[in-house]
């Protein structure tokens, strides 16, 4: 069945309304051919349409519908894309994939680098799988904003590192929707001794030249697994190598504060606790436009927390059972703190927060969106876990109860006997959790639905 075929229509809906039946496939919307995801929610967008569709027997009909203007037509097709997914064409020095253990299940080692998952889910992409068809396509539609995983503006280097002959062109693509006005947000996957130093001092330089259609740059470390052989040697960052490039970064966005009124580059969180630096406050982060890749995450998690402890009475928080908290190396001291905080307002909070050591991708992974439920049950077995375990939601799968490792959380209930609580990326749901106040089911399915950790996959 074609993939722009109709799966199902809501019964409530213009579509509906109109007679479109399951198994019709959407060829045109007002003589626009639908090809894909993006041509359908463009050209439905208007209240007046005209459909073409072809049915099941063969024969074509059209169907005119009136709506509002943005009302989605109520259908859902053979795959969310109505196309298959791009797989990348790259073999990136760094790709977060090619790191990972045998054995996964096979959605694990699929590398998308499709520009429809960025528009959409704001999913990064190099740009190297674009057709002149489809660049055209991006400006003539404004399809905006669009997520860049930039890494260099050196082209040459930037051929190196993704290891694609075409990887240079990119930057003529992103210098043509700046052209176009098109938005773009960047991300910059640091590598040492290969794109920071000289090589990110131009790189910042030529993104800032694109400003504003540059409107964001994040700057976070590369990710590197003990699952490395036959592949391109990487170090990781120290201590000195990481306060250098905070250092760097921050002289760029202060003299790019000081012209254009906006810093335009930042740091992820992962290089501030790698170079031992206070988070910088909130306010450097200019509304957190890289949140979803951890720069200001753990700032925005504190600042959330303490208002959150500011509405609470100190007897509200009297009763609260023992808790535990179970997150990544690096986070683990700033989530002590919010457990210190609670209990400075509320001497009755007992809660222990945990470091989980990541032994399954290897101890240089740190973030918490990494840790396994096998990691979790080998190094909380025998501890002091109260009367339930707070978890990230990054953890587990979207919309799911299930790790990397493919262990479920009722897995780590059984072997640690005690209630796993998946958290939002929330303060005030933190705070909750920590407290034993529920959290509903709407909120759960949000906190993994929105829970697009950082995983240094381009």
């Amino acid at each position: 069945m074609s993939m722009t075929a109709v799966r199902s229509v809501d019964p409530r809906s213009p579509a509906c309304r109109a007679g479109v039946h399951i198994g019709d496939v959407l060829t045109h919307i007002n003589g626009h051919p639908i090809i894909d995801v993006l041509d359908y929610k463009f050209y439905s967008y208007d209240p007046r349409l005209e459909l073409t569709l072809k049915g099941a027997d063969g024969t074509v009909r059209t169907l005119r519908i009136r709506k509002q203007e943005g009302e989605d037509l109520g259908l859902e097709f053979e795959t969310y894309l109505m196309d298959r997914a791009r797989s990348c064409a790259n073999h990136c020095i760094f790709c977060f994939v090619d790191q990972m253990p045998p054995g996964m299940r096979p959605s694990l080692y699929f590398k998308d680098d499709d520009a429809r998952l960025s528009f959409l889910l704001g999913n990064y992409l190099t740009l190297t799988n674009l057709s002149p068809r489809e660049v055209q396509r991006i400006c003539d539609l404004r399809i905006s904003p669009i997520n860049v995983s930039v890494h260099t503006t050196d082209r040459a280097l930037r051929a190196e590192m993704l290891k694609n002959p075409r990887a240079g062109e990119g930057i003529d693509i992103m210098e043509r929707f700046a052209q176009n006005g098109i938005t773009m947000n960047c991300q910059i996957v640091s590598c040492p001794g290969i794109n920071d130093g000289p090589a990110l001092d131009k790189t910042l330089h030529d993104l800032a030249a694109m400003f504003p259609a540059v409107n964001s740059v994040s700057v976070v470390p590369v990710g590197v697994t003990r699952y490395r052989e036959g592949l391109y040697p990487l170090e990781t960052y120290t201590r000195d190598t990481a306060a250098a490039l905070v250092s760097q970064v921050e002289a760029f966005a202060a003299k790019h504060l000081e012209e254009k009124g906006t810093r335009l580059v930042w740091c992820s969180d992962e290089f501030y606790l790698l170079a031992g630096r206070e988070l910088p406050p909130e306010d450097y982060f200019e509304g957190f436009t890289q949140l979803d890749n951890g720069v200001g995450m753990l700032t925005l998690l504190s600042r959330e927390f303490g208002r959150a402890l500011d509405l609470m009475e100190p007897q509200e928080m009297e009763g609260a059972a023992p808790f535990s908290v179970a997150t990544g190396v690096s986070a683990a001291p700033y989530l002590a703190k919010l457990v210190d905080m609670a209990r400075q307002k509320c001497g009755m909070i007992r809660g222990e927060v945990y470091p989980i050591v990541n032994r399954f991708f290897g101890e240089t992974i740190t973030v918490a969106g990494l840790v396994t439920g096998g990691d979790l049950i080998q190094q909380l077995r025998g501890k002091a876990l109260g009367e339930r375990l707070l978890i990230p939601a990054s953890m587990l799968r979207s919309g799911e109860n299930v790790f990397l490792d493919d262990v479920t959380t009722a897995d780590v209930e059984r072997e640690l006997g005690v209630p796993v609580v998946p958290v939002p990326q929330d303060g005030y749901e933190l705070l909750d959790a920590m407290l034993g106040i529920e959290l509903t089911p709407e909120i759960q399915k949000a906190a993994w639905e929105n829970e697009e950790f950082y995983r240094y996959n381009p």
